[in-house]
């Protein structure tokens, strides 16, 4: 094993079960969202606070994906609607290490008569779920764990039964809000609550966050399905589960998944069904395996479950002499690692989210040491976070990109509002299309005393492209809280607001951070 994954799978830090609150003040945590190539979308909890995202390149186009999953505190209107019990704080699971370049937004606390506090993400980590599915490279979608040529022929016919399935609820928070809110009917974007598929291809249901429609498509192709296809089976599979959870209908993914997991453990002669999770089930349905813990209200048994997968990618990766199977499963230990420190970070244990990444530092991505430096700012520890961005600045692989981001950050975290003015002014001249930076802009703005200017940076930004910015749960939350502290037409903007969100907005968007309820 190298360096850079084998530390963490010696001992898997154990949780604080309290931690000291961080110098920078409230954590706001965001999920980067891997629905949309253009989007930012994140998962702020609503305490009132500036959030803080990542932002995604618009060269990837993702699929669907349950590693990354929203906070589970959301408003009385989406938990009716969803008719869900959502426990806890949604944290994302990464898959990849190395393939993206997060860039973080900053976050304040301008309603309080204390100094904004800022905060770098608790989920500093981009989830890269596999490429995108199609009707043709379903197959390809899961890999099996290891491939093995003496292959044993399985048919489960009961994968392929209606009644592993649940209805999916015909509501949705959006519409909820509108008819709330909104008394003229004809001013209400209409809404897709049917799931219709038919009409669509594939690549635009992703591109939408069509998550409904997408979860019914996996539904009526499992359905009719050969039995003996397993490869097909469990992919759609994958997809419905994953659909499933960015409806946020986690207690339907948890007994869908049940139901999946039943069957696969019913398989008998034993040699068949050990072949079959040993050379067949995916990687990525048994991180949701694990995560039905989570939902279930059981932190530390997530904690338990991840625990064991990386015991599982150790053994995997030192039980063979085949390089190209090793180093599969060690860039799953290292997918395991990031997820088991994004729950750490939920938890607010720093030091132990640190110390698991730490190890997979070594000759690893700036984007990685990027993303370790920002849990050093949350956890206080300034020189700690001075080191990595100095480590990253002096990579040459550094995107001038990221290096801005990070300075822009390390300004913040200082209380140098004006650098961070200059630097994320910069970035957005150079790119205007950087959401992250266009954030960041009008946050520090803000901090300036420039509320109008900040008020404007978002705006143009949610005219020049609307349909990435509603997707930005961070972005849309700044903007309700900048339109709050101008009082006298709160309302009225956040109503426009909530209508030009309904307009773009997929499925699955955390209602609450628009701030009407």
């Amino acid at each position: 094993m190298t360096s850079g994954v084998d530390d963490p799978l010696q001992r898997v830090p154990s949780p604080a079960k309290s931690t000291s609150p961080s110098a920078l003040g409230a954590l706001q945590g965001v999920a980067s969202d891997s629905s949309l190539n253009r989007a930012f979308v994140t998962s702020p909890k609503d305490t009132g606070n500036f959030n803080i995202s990542n932002y995604r390149s618009p060269d990837a186009i993702p699929g669907p994906d349950p590693f990354q999953l929203d906070d589970e505190d959301d408003d009385e209107v989406s938990s009716d609607v969803q008719g869900e019990e959502e426990t806890g704080v949604e944290s994302p699971e990464v898959d990849r290490v190395d393939s993206a370049s997060p860039r973080v937004e900053i976050s304040l606390n301008p309603s309080n008569d204390n100094p904004p506090a800022v905060s770098s993400p608790k989920k500093p980590f981009l989830n890269l779920p596999p490429a995108p599915i199609s009707q043709l490279n379903l197959h390809s979608v899961l890999t099996p764990p290891e491939q093995d040529h003496n292959t044993i022929p399985l048919y489960v016919p009961a994968l392929v039964k209606p009644s592993l399935f649940l209805p999916i609820p015909a509501t949705d928070p959006l519409s909820t809000l509108l008819t709330k809110y909104i008394s003229d009917p004809s001013r209400r974007p209409p809404r897709d609550l049917n799931g219709d598929w038919q009409n669509s291809d594939f690549h635009s249901l992703v591109m939408t966050n069509s998550w409904r429609a997408l979860a019914e498509m996996a539904r009526d192709k499992i359905i009719s399905a050969d039995p003996t296809d397993l490869n097909l089976i469990l992919g759609l599979w994958y997809l419905r589960l994953s659909c499933l959870a960015r409806l946020r209908l986690f207690n339907q993914t948890s007994a869908e998944c049940n139901n999946l997991f039943a069957v696969l453990n019913a398989v008998e002669p034993p040699t068949s069904r050990k072949h079959l999770f040993d050379n067949v089930l995916a990687f990525e349905l048994e991180v949701i395996y694990a995560r039905l813990r989570y939902w279930a209200g059981d932190v530390y048994g997530y904690l338990d479950a991840l625990t064991g997968l990386l015991r599982k990618c150790k053994q995997k990766a030192t039980g063979t002499t085949d390089e190209s199977i090793s180093s599969m499963w060690k860039e799953r230990a290292a997918r395991v690692c990031l997820i088991i420190a994004s729950q750490l970070l939920d938890m607010k244990d720093y030091s132990a989210a640190t110390n698991m990444l730490e190890p997979l530092c070594v000759d690893n991505s700036p984007e990685l040491r990027s993303a370790v430096a920002c849990i050093y700012l949350q956890a206080g520890q300034l020189d700690m976070a001075t080191q990595h961005f100095d480590a990253v600045e002096a990579d040459p692989r550094a995107q001038q990109g990221l290096r801005e981001m990070n300075a822009g950050m390390l300004a913040s975290a200082t209380g140098d509002w004006d650098e961070a003015v200059k630097i994320f002014s910069s970035a957005v001249q150079k790119d205007p299309d950087n959401g992250v930076a266009v954030n960041n802009l009008a946050v520090a703005l803000l901090n300036t005393g420039q509320l109008q200017k900040g008020v404007e940076v978002l705006e143009r930004a949610l005219k020049a492209s609307p349909s990435a910015v509603v997707s930005a749960e961070p972005f849309l939350l700044n903007l309700a809280t900048l339109y709050e502290l101008r009082s006298v037409t709160a309302l009225d903007k956040k109503l426009s607001l909530l209508i030009e969100t309904a307009k773009w907005s997929g499925d699955g968007l955390r209602t609450s951070v628009l701030k009407l309820g």
